[in-house]
């Protein structure tokens, strides 16, 4: 396969400005994004857009990194900034017609307004990654991205305490919410529902590179180094180690097949949590209904979830219990639900 031939276009003011107050007074530093886009492709274009005599210095660091810069000439506030954002959209719109061997374009920025743009370019079969400072990205422009790299997360990148926490405090009390949510689902249920999709959708043998661009797809700020790997490769050994997937010879170096693990040890556990709830519950109030049944399960196991074995839903879940015969599922139209016997 061809390597990726990229495209990079920064909005160099609001990079550097996000910086500065996102991210305790420090100053932009283009390295560690072409680090990044080092290891996708080959970087074909760098330009980046302000009016440069207000980032002199900064001048002198994109240069060393063979940037192109755009000068846009000194104009009054809100004028000054659509021209920037004018421009760049014009080259990249016009970068997108004249150099059609340009597989991939960068946005480098957390403006909103970009999002029209990154929406034409995908239209003209381009695939886009955008760059952005979390505390100044928009949460309209990732999801428009084919994949979105936050800058602090790169490497190379070192944050400095913020001198104004108070002024964090909000975005600090919603943190713990989303930490919860990625802890109830983990990354083992990620890659497991995914693929499991991914097999129920194609019907064919699932690569790596498959999974992880479906993973990005469903989240384009995905990444495995969240979760303490160092690539995606180790992570899918580790899950392989562990018996959550299985891994076999692919059609390229690198590139492994991965299929779901067989009646793994911990899958057959929770069918077994899954009978002996069933069983309990009849002995005390006689046959339960699937609703409810989960959170009976959950009271004995709470960590319980059945997208960590691949299945979309606990119904699915109980009709593979039912397929290998521990359990009889039963559609009672009176209650509209289900009863669940043991077999």
């Amino acid at each position: 396969m061809d390597e990726e031939r990229i495209a990079v276009f920064l909005d160099y003011e609001n990079l550097a400005i996000g910086a500065r107050e996102s991210l305790g007074g420090m100053s932009f530093d283009f390295g560690p994004i072409a680090d990044a886009l080092a290891e996708r492709g080959r970087v074909v274009s760098r330009r980046a857009y302000a009016d440069w005599s207000m980032f002199d210095e900064d001048r002198r660091m994109l240069t060393r990194s063979h940037v192109e810069l755009i000068e846009i000439p000194q104009r009054m506030g809100i004028v000054r900034k659509n021209a920037a954002d004018i421009k760049m959209a014009v080259d990249a719109i016009e970068q997108a017609f004249e150099r059609t061997y340009v597989t991939t374009f960068v946005i480098c920025t957390g403006d909103s307004d970009f999002t029209p743009l990154v929406h034409k370019l995908r239209e003209l079969n381009k695939r886009v990654i955008g760059v952005g400072v979390k505390g100044s990205t928009s949460k309209m422009l990732p999801p428009a991205c084919d994949e979105f790299l936050f800058y602090e997360n790169l490497e190379g990148v070192e944050p400095r305490p913020a001198p104004t926490p108070t002024e964090k405090e909000p975005e600090a009390s919603a943190a713990p919410v989303d930490e919860a949510a990625a802890e109830e689902e983990g990354i083992e249920s990620l890659i497991t529902r995914t693929l499991a999709g991914l097999q129920r959708s194609s019907g064919d043998t699932v690569l790596a590179s498959s999974l992880k661009r479906a993973l990005l797809r469903k989240d384009s700020t995905f990444s495995e180094t969240d979760y303490g790997y160092r690539g995606f490769g180790e992570l899918i050994r580790d899950l392989a180690d562990r018996g959550v997937i299985e891994l076999s010879e692919g059609p390229a170096k690198g590139d492994p097949v991965i299929q779901l693990a067989s009646g793994s040890a911990e899958e057959s556990e929770a069918f077994k949590l899954l009978v002996s709830v069933v069983e309990e519950i009849d002995k005390r109030h006689g046959t339960p209904f699937l609703s409810g049944l989960k959170n009976e399960v959950r009271k004995r196991q709470p960590d319980f979830t059945e997208k960590k074995f691949g299945y979309s839903g606990f119904l699915q879940f109980c009709r593979a219990a039912e397929r290998r015969g521990l359990i009889e599922l039963a559609f009672d139209p009176k209650a509209s639900d289900y009863r669940v016997t043991v077999s």
